[in-house]
């Protein structure tokens, strides 16, 4: 399976500061924090897919049992002009990573799945494979485990030539039908499980955002963008004036006094729009606030649209188990749910544009307190080993050692992990952990890591999550975690986990947030399923 190496090293030592090259918009970061990440390792194949008619063909040779796929492949690949489906650059994209695991479930939902050359598909996302597959094979196993997948799903061909798919468009285009069938094809049963509910709690803000723009509600805020200076409590403008009627359309207030002073009242509005929106919680409203509020009311009706489709991504038992974790990339947030109800929030920072965290669902069965840091053998050949010639006491004074012909940082509170890791088998080995670097949660935008997800209060997550298993009692936990020693808990029942992104999504008291498309994915989407340059006759 493909794999990235996540990496989070915090060295006290030789390094002081720390830049971040994605936060346009921030400042450097100087701190004794400092994360070091390897690199993508062995990406598949080549740069780009060349594909043609003739390829195809003496694939299909190759691969005799699929052959009943062909004429399906083919003619996907024609409409396509034989452009990549599963492939971003070299590495396979999240649609193949969705498609992988959905055909991998199957026999959980009763589908026998035995498709042939299964083994061999493995291998395009397996880092240690012995056999490495062109980046042409994977391509096109992929696009037959697609057509495999279609068959042997319920939804057949003719059936999606007929779906009437929720967002509107004058023509279902072929890459709208893969985007959701890769991920979860079905029409959406209102009643089905509490997380597909959020469809309808987009599809009313759909219709409240809609009603907006149809009565001509969305005023632009009127300032100077030259001269503009940041408005902060008692200041007093036209602006102000209009930003409380903006934020009484959207509903962070209750009434609109029209007042021009930027008063109490409007305050607790400021901060229930910033809220929705993920960012910092303060009172000053910057030009970027009121660039933001001014953009037209057609960006977040797109937004709520696109999320809407995103629905389909969510898996349909998630919602029906007792108790799940989720996580919304774009939010920077989690959420442990248990019988229902919100038993813990937490912030979180993600992987960075190089290294994207993943859409992922599986389940976590694993605790780890106090956990070793194994540092891959890539960063010891290029890092560690010039600085340990340098200094023959750097592993130890970075709470390192040799183990077995490789290095491992010792636990401890400056651990890149930090004193608690959850586990989750995944073909790109992410997981949840803590962090010793507690400042870069202080950021708006948090895009840190190299496909790991850093918890806030990754203790908190624990305590809850192990709450009614008598072995494990608060005192015990605090003991595991005094970074002592590495300390396994397998967890006596597997807690559902859901990775996705959200850039619209309506809370529990029936506000909407927009966070920012931090990995660009909205576009991509929009443009999926938007386009009719490929439609299916």
């Amino acid at each position: 399976m493909q794999r990235f190496i996540f990496l989070t090293l915090s060295i006290v030592v030789s390094f002081t500061t720390f830049s971040f090259n994605s936060m346009a918009n921030e400042s450097k970061v100087k701190t004794n924090e400092i994360e070091v990440e390897s690199t993508l390792v062995n990406k598949i194949g080549f740069s780009a897919v060349a594909l043609d008619s003739v390829l195809i063909d003496k694939f299909f040779k190759k691969y005799t049992k699929l052959k009943k796929y062909q004429n399906e492949v083919s003619d996907l690949y024609q409409k396509r002009e034989y452009n990549s489906i599963w492939y971003d650059d070299a590495a396979i994209n999240e649609y193949g990573i969705l498609l992988y695991q959905k055909v991998s479930v199957l026999n959980e939902q009763g589908i026998k799945a035995n498709m042939a050359y299964m083994n061999v598909i493995e291998s395009a996302f397996d880092d240690k494979a012995s056999n490495k597959l062109s980046k042409t094979e994977g391509e096109l196993l992929l696009s037959s485990m697609y057509f495999f997948y279609s068959n042997n799903s319920g939804v057949d061909a003719e059936t999606l030539k007929k779906i009437e798919w929720v967002l509107p468009s004058k023509n279902v285009s072929y890459d709208t039908v893969l985007d959701s069938l890769a991920t979860n094809p079905v029409q959406i049963n209102k009643d089905a499980n509490l997380l597909n509910t959020q469809y309808y709690k987009l599809q009313a803000m759909l219709k409240k955002y809609r009603d907006i723009e149809k009565n001509n509600l969305w005023k632009r805020i009127d300032i100077d963008t030259e001269n503009y200076k940041d408005l902060k409590p008692f200041d007093s403008s036209v602006a102000v004036k209009q930003i409380r009627e903006r934020l009484f359309v959207i509903g962070d207030l209750k009434q609109d006094s029209k007042r021009n002073v930027y008063d109490e009242e409007m305050m607790a509005g400021v901060l229930n729009y910033k809220k929705r929106y993920g960012l910092k919680l303060n009172y000053t409203l910057t030009l970027e606030h009121i660039n933001q509020m001014n953009e037209p009311i057609e960006n977040s009706i797109k937004t709520i649209m696109l999320n809407m489709e995103r629905c389909r991504w969510i898996p349909a038992k998630l919602g029906q188990a007792a108790e799940y974790v989720m996580v919304n990339i774009p939010a920077y947030r989690l959420n442990y749910i248990k019988n229902g109800k919100n038993r813990l929030t937490s912030d979180v920072f993600v992987g960075s544009r190089l290294t994207e965290t993943f859409i992922f669902s599986g389940n976590i069965d694993r605790i780890v307190f106090s956990p070793y840091w194994n540092v891959p053998a890539s960063i010891v050949n290029n890092e560690l080993k010039q600085k340990m010639a340098a200094d023959e006491n750097y592993l130890a004074e970075n709470n390192m050692e040799w183990n077995d012909g490789a290095v491992r940082q010792k636990p401890g509170p400056k651990n890149s992990l930090g004193l608690v890791k959850f586990l989750f088998p995944n073909p790109n080995d992410i997981y949840l952990h803590d962090t010793p670097a507690k400042s870069l949660f202080d950021f708006e935008k948090r895009t840190f890591s190299h496909g790991c997800i850093n918890i806030k209060d990754a203790k908190g997550l624990a305590v809850a999550m192990l709450e009614e298993d008598q072995e494990w009692s608060k005192s015990k936990i605090d003991e595991s975690m005094s970074g002592e020693k590495e300390t396994p808990c397998i967890l006596k029942n597997k807690v559902p986990i859901f990775i996705g992104y959200f850039t619209a999504w309506v809370n529990e008291n029936g506000e909407i947030g927009f966070y920012k498309d931090v990995y660009e994915r909205d576009q991509r989407l929009d443009k999926l399923l938007f386009s009719d340059s490929v439609a299916m006759q």
